[in-house]
Formats: C-alpha cells, structure tokens, sequence
C-alpha cells in the first residue's frame, strides 16, 4: 500500500507511533518572521535584533533572559509613559494594570515609582535627578523587580534639534550618547548587586513612536502645539539605531526588554492608512493620545500586557 494515500489522520497516528516529533524551527526564523511578519518597509530599514541573538518569548512580547520568580516588590523607573499622564485614569495605567496582574501571580507586593515627567536616559543616574540612586539609596530585602520604560524623551529631543537644523551626523551622536546612558543605567544593576541580596530582575522598553514608520510629524494633532510640523525621514534611522541598542543591552546583560517599537506600529496615527507599512486592518486603533507621546488607555493595556507576558515566560 501507498502510504501517501492513506488519510491525513492515519498518517498522522503512524507518525505519532514511530516516536518521532515535528522538528520545531520556530526559533530558528529571523524574529521579524516570527513575530512580525507583514510588519514594515525592508526597503527603508526595519530593527535588525536578530543580530544580537536574543532569546524571543513565544509571545512575542519580548526576550526572555530572566527565570522571573519569587518578586516580593516592584518598582517602576523612566519616564511619563509610566507616571502616566490625563485623559487617561490612574486605574488604567499600565504600571497600574501591571501591579494588578503581578499581585495576581505573586501575592501582595511592595510598590513604588520613582519615574518622572520628562525624564531622559541620563536622569537614571547622572545629576540632578539620579533615579536609580534616589530609589535604592540602600540595602533592598527583598526580591525586586524593576520595571521602566525610558528614552521616548531623549528622541523628542533629537527630533527638535532635527527640526531646528541640526544635521543627521549630529543627530545620531545625540541617539548613541542616549543609548550609552542607558546601558550604563541597566549595567548598574549588576554594578551593585550587592544592594539586591534577595535578587533584582530587570524589564524595560523598547522606544515607540507615533508616525508609523513614515516621520510625518503633523499627523498628531497636538503638534502644532509642540512645534513640529513637516517629515522627518531621517528620525527613522535614529529610532531603529536606539532600538537596536536597547536589544543589544539586554543581550548582553541578560535583562530583558519588550518590543514596544513594533507593537505600536499601526496603531499611530497613520493606522487608518492602508497603504503604510504596517497598517493592520480598518479597525485598527489608534494607541496614542492627543499629546503625541502618550498611550491612550488601550496603549497603556498593551504595555501592561507585554510586560506581564515577560514576567510570565
């Protein structure tokens, strides 16, 4: 008999007995087949993380360095993104959420956030603000978990500078200090594990922004108010070099970092457009609020739910 025209169920039941399994190859497909396809414009430039080889959940959320377990408390760094910012309630940040669905898996926990309205990559560590420092100023008893998300500010800047003449060359030694500042902050952790006995895990962002891809800046309609108007294409290749740094540092200190970048990317203001690169259908909506920067509250239930699915896995 030809095995070939037995039915697929039967063939299946034979396979099954043999003993032998379905090669599993998922980990071994560039990252944007795994978990983005469709997503972005190769022919302008797309992230390339795979060069780092980073360990990719199955999520697809983010990496995962971590064995996350055992967190006693949670502290939050960074940015407005995780102070969280109106029309948007306090009960539907994502730092909020986040703390909800952590005491769901790990009990109560002690919290704090120590994140600021427009702080910037150096504001972890150099002065005046220090956060790091400020935050663990001492000895931590118990298993911590550090969550931020951080940068975003940084790339307002560049883009400003761009904006107000600053060349492409200056702009991205603006993006490598930025990225420099952070990997010195994440290092830090490690630095003085000593204040951390109990264990310290680390989490943060990757940098979205709110053009999908196309560096159309008045697509926003809040910014006028901040100044900009126009396109900058050349920001793309600013935001794919600092995303490409925050994978390299969780690379090599083995922390782990959520793909914010290309889960935002359709649901900026060009969600609406099927012709952009990353357009995800005509329901699609919009992750950002009128401030341009900010998540919407389904942005902030996103963030909250990658993050989660780090910790998780």
């Amino acid at each position: 008999m030809n095995p070939w025209r037995l039915p697929i169920w039967t063939l299946l039941a034979l396979f099954a007995c043999s003993g032998a399994e379905p090669e599993d190859t998922w980990d071994e497909l560039p990252l944007h087949d795994r978990c983005f396809e469709g997503l972005g414009d190769e022919s302008r430039g797309l992230p390339d993380y795979d060069q780092f080889d980073p360990v990719v959940g199955r999520h697809c959320s983010g990496t995962d360095h971590q064995d996350i377990d055992g967190v006693e408390q949670v502290v939050f760094l960074g940015d407005s993104v995780t102070v969280g910012t109106p029309p948007t309630t306090e009960v539907e940040f994502y730092r909020t959420r986040l703390l909800r669905q952590l005491e769901e898996r790990f009990g109560p926990l002690a919290s704090r956030s120590c994140a600021e309205f427009g702080a910037r990559n150096d504001d972890l560590l150099l002065p005046p603000r220090q956060q790091i420092l400020e935050c663990f100023p001492a000895t931590q008893d118990l298993t911590t978990l550090v969550v931020m998300t951080m940068g975003g500010n940084d790339m307002f800047a560049a883009a400003e500078d761009m904006r107000d003449g600053a060349s492409a060359e200056a702009i991205m030694a603006d993006v490598a200090r930025a990225g420099s500042h952070f990997r010195d902050a994440i290092a830090w952790f490690d630095d003085n594990a000593s204040l951390f006995p109990a264990g310290v895990f680390v989490v943060f962002g990757t940098i979205y922004e709110f053009t999908d891809g196309e560096g159309d800046l008045g697509s926003c309609p809040g910014a006028q108010l901040l100044g900009f108007s126009g396109t900058i294409p050349e920001m793309r290749d600013a935001y794919i070099a600092i995303n490409e740094e925050y994978v390299s540092i969780a690379v090599d200190t083995q922390r782990d970092v959520i793909f914010m970048l290309m889960h935002f990317c359709g649901h900026g203001f060009h969600a609406g457009d099927p012709d952009n690169e990353c357009y995800r259908g005509p329901d699609a909506e919009t992750w950002f609020d009128g401030t341009c920067l900010h998540p919407t509250s389904d942005g902030h239930r996103k963030i909250a739910e990658m993050f989660f699915d780090v910790v998780s896995e």
